[in-house]
């Protein structure tokens, strides 16, 4: 028995030592490429900047990065998150960064209309609590949306927002290493790396050829057209995740006169009442920091809207009701959007999945660690892209309304170790439809409709701005979404029964959902039940600061993104989206960015500083002094 005893403790000893190994050696890349992520930060802050940029994330990291281009101005980023970790780093674990800390762990309030299979039916929102936001923790899929998009946002009255006005600066931030792209469309000298994943299984191949069977061109969906299929570009930079901090922020950093403080909260905005201008920003502990030009919120759509109405700027009658002073009445947190899926799944004979006994062991670990490639290197799983028009599109023109993201895998793939609580999924629904897949190779064709009409909205609890504000999404409320999603469930259903996948020995998976049992198999409301249970959701949430013309009801900032009625202040992130782009934000998130940094240096740029500033007023006092930021007893206002 002590023989035995040894045995096992020997090959328990093994077994621990060969695992911290291939941690080890699998963390080279990711100590290199992390490196590169680390952005230079400062312990105390000035009491004055020129532009206060609040939010470090997708947008906030392109705006800090390009105002600070100027040598004569000064920028302060307060980002609430910290530094991206080397887990963060390697594309193939993205899914293990959602429920992180680097997460704010967001809940949608709870639906009868979707996330029913979900815990408290509340689907998880994840959002960026870091340097990078949400682009430090996505899927990093470089989808742009269609031409037709940003049309239609110049048509409700944004000139300057069609697609010709926009192209430039989706190629100027663009660096694009696919040297087969159309430069009339790419850019390829921009500071945001842009590749094809260096690995896919072969069900990336597979998906390609049933679009063709289909009769779909295979096509760079960012270029001339956008209905087709390709294999993804992502935001990767030799073989690790290219966010936009890793991209803007960590080379402008270095810089004298930008100043980014890591792990600051701002609890609001702080204007002068009678002027209504934008006087600085109040962070946790009281503290004041101010501005001389402008504050510029990028926060993203949940907490720029909470910002925003903690600082007096919102519905007055939801205001009012939290003991909020009223600065200006306006329709934050109102248009709320997000892309909302579901997923066709189908079983295959051959073992060409990815799961994570393929995603983690020695091969896997090694040949990421000497190549940058492997299953490691793939986009969280996502092998294929796609965009399909239903019967419900206007077909004269080329703006198809359903997006496919293929997935050689699902929920299922890691046997339940982790995907099924950043899912939310109830024990019941994860054992009755998901359980049954982790033993069998499958993929996923993921149905979202592109441009939904349902609309929700982001309100607040309460007056502390630590509390997660109120998120209703109503998701699938509106019937032509629902109508768009299951004749894409359709598409996808024949595509899984196409002969390219045919081959693979490929069978429509009808797992059974519960809630959904009385429903005949294979029916509309068999299919649209699925829906609204086991609801996929992609966190493309936008719009809670719409952009359009002054005085149009509907109108949080206008087009230049200036708060209406407020000076000193802009909006400048998803939010500001009037409507969803037919994709992936957060290439259009960037573009907004590079645009809104643009707009600002040109306007600023014949004005005088001295010219336009004096003392402030007593109507501000500052805050006490002490911990990481600095402040002094004066600021300044405008004259």
């Amino acid at each position: 028995m002590a023989a035995e005893g040894t045995s096992v403790a020997v090959v328990g000893y093994f077994k621990w030592t060969f695992a911290i190994l291939l941690y080890v050696i699998t963390f080279i890349p990711s100590n290199y490429i992390y490196d590169e992520a680390k952005v230079v930060t400062v312990q105390r802050l000035l009491p004055t900047y020129d532009y206060l940029v609040v939010g470090g994330g997708s947008a906030g990291s392109v705006v800090a990065a390009r105002l600070s281009e100027e040598a004569n101005v000064t920028v302060a980023l307060l980002e609430a998150g910290g530094h991206e970790t080397q887990l963060s780093q390697v594309p193939g674990l993205a899914m293990d960064l959602q429920l992180s800390e680097m997460d704010w762990q967001y809940r949608a309030h709870p639906s009868t209309t979707s996330c029913l299979g979900m815990k408290d039916n509340r689907c998880n929102l994840p959002r960026g609590r870091v340097v990078g936001g949400s682009s430090s923790i996505n899927y990093m899929l470089y989808v742009r949306g269609n031409k037709l998009d940003y049309d239609h946002w110049e048509a409700l009255g944004n000139p300057g927002w069609g697609f010709l006005d926009v192209l430039p600066f989706f190629r100027k931030s663009e660096g694009n290493m696919d040297f087969a792209t159309d430069p009339n469309f790419h850019g390829t000298k921009g500071l945001l790396t842009v590749e094809a994943a260096p690995w896919t299984t072969r069900l990336a191949h597979t998906f390609l050829q049933a679009g063709l069977e289909l009769g779909y061109p295979v096509l760079d969906v960012n270029a001339a057209s956008q209905e087709g299929f390709m294999v993804p570009h992502g935001f990767l930079r030799r073989g690790g995740r290219c966010s936009n901090a890793k991209a803007f922020l960590r080379p402008a950093s270095r810089r004298r006169n930008l100043h980014v403080a890591l792990n600051t909260l701002v609890k609001k905005v702080v204007i002068n009442p009678s002027t209504r201008r934008a006087l600085g920003v109040e962070i946790d502990g009281g503290e004041i920091v101010a501005a001389r030009r402008e504050v510029v919120l990028c926060a993203g759509a949940i907490n720029t809207p909470q910002l925003l109405m903690l600082s007096g700027i919102g519905p007055a009658a939801h205001l009012r009701s939290l003991n909020i002073t009223v600065v200006k009445d306006l329709p934050v947190g109102r248009n709320l959007q997000d892309h909302v899926a579901a997923g066709v799944t189908f079983t295959i004979q051959e073992p060409a999945s990815l799961s994570t006994a393929r995603l983690q062991n020695a091969p896997a670990f090694l040949r990421y660690a000497f190549l940058g490639s492997g299953p490691l290197a793939s986009l969280g799983g996502v092998e294929g892209v796609a965009f399909v028009s239903t019967t419900y599109a206007n077909t004269s023109v080329n703006w198809p309304d359903v997006q496919f993201h293929f997935i050689a895998g699902s929920h299922a793939s890691d046997e339940g170790r982790h995907m099924r609580y950043i899912l939310g999924l109830r024990e019941d629904h994860w054992t009755s439809y998901y359980k049954p897949l982790t033993s069998r190779d499958h993929f996923t064709i993921m149905v979202l409709p592109a441009r939904p009409r349902s609309r929700g909205f982001v309100e607040l609890v309460s007056r502390d701005p630590r509390q997660h504000p109120k998120v209703v999404t109503n998701y699938l409320t509106e019937e032509h979404d629902v109508k768009v999603l299951l004749d894409g469930m359709r598409i996808a259903r024949e595509l899984g029964n196409t002969q390219a996948f045919k081959r693979l020995g490929s069978k429509l998976y009808e797992g059974a959902v519960p809630g959904c049992e009385h429903l005949p198999p294979s029916s509309p409301a068999a299919w649209e039940c699925l829906a609204r249970h086991l609801t996929l959701v992609f966190y493309h949430l936008c719009g809670t600061a719409r952009m359009g013309p002054p005085g149009h009801p509907d109108t949080v900032v206008d087009p230049s993104l200036r708060v209406v009625d407020v000076s000193g202040l802009r909006v400048v992130d998803a939010a500001v989206f009037p409507t969803l782009p037919s994709a992936n934000t957060n290439a259009a998130v960037t573009m907004v960015a590079e645009r809104a940094a643009y707009l600002i240096q040109h306007e600023w740029q014949d004005v005088q500083q001295a010219s336009v500033l004096t003392p402030l007023s007593s109507s501000v006092t500052s805050g006490q002094r002490g911990g990481t930021v600095g402040v002094k007893e004066e600021h300044y206002d405008e004259l």
